[in-house]
């Protein structure tokens, strides 16, 4: 007997019940969201074990996103991997507000004020990079995508996407070649 791996079951399950709710099916979509919202609970309680009381608002501002957000997935790519984007997103902002709030009670010098272009900078990286990854096909953006800027480990990202783990190495090779030339082009 041939036993299914969670991850994957997980991965069917949740794209089978999204899939449904967008295409109209109140009922999938409400089960989506339940599922989906325990799911969330579980990976903001691993990374928040000190500011338990976040958890539930970045499983609601989550979900709110999933499902404001939901017409952008690309039903032939892993659903999963699309909402840990916007989970991992979600809780990076979580992080820069408490920041920004731990920030004000600190005493601010007049030259910290040369610093401020390079957060405007990063900014910029950033969607500069994001426009570049979605110009690499999915077999190349999304091993970019969880290995090196969020930093999953191979096989954790094979099992996410649904990759072999030498597909995933392939493809941040050949992706990272990729973005290389485009950014070339882009310069």
């Amino acid at each position: 007997m041939t036993r299914i791996d969670p991850v994957i079951a997980t991965e069917h399950e949740l794209h089978d019940l999204f899939v449904a709710g967008l295409d109209g099916d109140a009922a999938a979509y409400h089960r989506f969201l339940q599922r989906l919202g325990a799911l969330l609970r579980g990976y903001f309680r691993r990374r928040l074990q000190q500011l338990p009381d976040e958890v539930e608002d970045l499983v609601q501002e989550t979900l709110m996103a999933v499902h404001t957000q939901r017409q952008s997935y690309r039903r032939g790519e892993p659903l999963t991997a699309w909402v840990h984007a916007v989970a991992r997103y979600k809780l990076v902002d979580l992080w820069r507000r408490r920041e920004r709030h731990e920030a004000l009670n600190e005493p601010l010098d007049d030259d910290l004020a040369v610093f401020a272009t390079a957060d405007h900078e990063a900014g910029e990286s950033r969607r500069d990079l994001g426009r570049l990854l979605e110009q690499l096909p999915t077999n190349q953006r999304l091993p970019i995508l969880h290995t090196k800027l969020e930093g999953l480990s191979v096989q954790e990202t094979a099992r996410l996407t649904g990759m072999s783990e030498s597909a995933v190495k392939v493809g941040v090779h050949r992706g990272l070649k990729a973005l290389a030339r485009l950014w070339k082009d882009m310069t």
